[in-house]
């Protein structure tokens, strides 16, 4: 019943490996929606962030994001590549950003300095500052908008078979419905695939009766790469040789996509849609997608040069999470606790706005 997973990289492949990817597209469309999102919190009073600087506003907090999340994945996950240093460009590990690696804990602290540096608010042609707001403001803004991104940033995830899940069902064993095969696996996650998986994808690239060894990892590569383009081409042949040999998944990308950009948004969007105190939103948005981490990485494997090794039964993500939650909700208490001015809901009426 699993799906065997036929989706393309590219939404427009122009020539072999050339092409508009639906990964460059999500990234494309969360900057739309931030764009749209601040225009439309600013109109309402609940965003400090001028109208007219909204996209300033969204490339400043991307460089942040995308630095703090390199970082993040570095110190945290991978700090061999701070002395990985070789003969091509870009030279150092921590710039290879084309083989992968972020983490979403450290773009969260990247989202901390640029809320840190919007707050002093935006030059005019006078040279005047305007917008200028306590970073607090910013930060609710940015929950705010965060959550279109990282759904879009999870689909495409799914798209590209990546960040696979656990196993619902070995490889020709009935499987759930919802569980996907995912092809990249055997790129992804090779030391999962048993020793029959491997001689039967042997077969399938036309390597017969044989497992596939060292010396032949590359030759199976290049035709293995070959059935997977026939699969996402259509090819019923191809998905008919392949599905036999794939293990069935959850489709641990979509749980994300689902807790990260829907839950969280729906949770922090309908609290503001009221006037509330600085920092609740970017309290309950510490709760809410900590806690749903926490959940949804019982499914989803680690990146799989990481270790898996669990202390006290969770995985070093989900401890990061169980932090993030903790700090959510002391942050809660104390913002509801302290005298502030209250931040106007999103959701007040025509007549009471001022203008913008």
């Amino acid at each position: 019943m699993a799906w065997l997973h036929d989706l393309s990289p590219f939404l427009f492949e122009f020539s072999k490996g050339v092409g508009l990817r639906w990964y460059g597209l999500s990234y494309a469309l969360g900057f739309i929606a931030a764009w749209a999102l601040l225009r439309l919190l600013a109109s309402r009073g609940t965003s400090p962030i001028p109208r007219q600087r909204a996209m300033d506003a969204v490339m400043l907090t991307a460089i942040c994001v995308v630095i703090g999340g390199r970082l993040g994945y570095v110190l945290i996950y991978s700090p061999s590549l701070l002395t990985d240093f070789g003969g091509s460009f870009p030279y150092w590990g921590v710039f290879k950003l084309h083989q992968g690696g972020m983490a979403s804990h450290g773009g969260m602290v990247g989202a901390l300095v640029a809320a840190f540096w919007l707050s002093k608010g935006f030059k005019d042609e006078s040279g005047e500052r305007i917008g200028a707001a306590p970073t607090s403001r910013i930060l609710d803004v940015f929950c705010l908008v965060a959550p279109a991104g990282l759904l879009f940033g999870r689909l495409a995830n799914f798209i590209n078979g990546e960040l696979l899940g656990k196993i619902a069902a070995p490889a020709g064993q009935p499987a759930p419905w919802w569980a996907v095969r995912f092809p990249q696996e055997v790129f992804e996650r090779p030391d999962e695939i048993s020793s029959e998986q491997w001689l039967g994808l042997a077969r399938a690239v036309g390597m017969p009766d044989q497992a596939v060894t060292v010396a032949e990892q590359n030759q199976f590569e290049t035709l293995y790469a070959g059935l997977v383009e026939q699969v996402q081409a259509g090819s019923a042949q191809a998905q008919q040789t392949l599905e036999p040999w794939i293990n069935a998944r959850h489709p641990s990308q979509l749980y994300q996509a689902i807790g990260e950009g829907l839950l969280v948004g729906a949770v922090v969007w309908v609290f503001a849609r009221k006037e509330h105190k600085p920092l609740t939103i970017s309290a309950l948005f510490a709760i809410v997608y900590g806690a749903q981490r926490i959940v949804t990485e019982f499914w989803r494997l680690p990146d799989a040069h990481l270790s898996n090794a669990l202390i006290l039964g969770l995985s070093r993500g989900q401890w990061l999470s169980v932090i993030m939650v903790l700090a959510g909700v002391i942050l809660l208490v104390w913002a509801m606790r302290r005298d502030s001015t209250r931040t106007p809901g999103w959701a007040r009426k025509a007549s009471s706005l001022s203008d913008d």
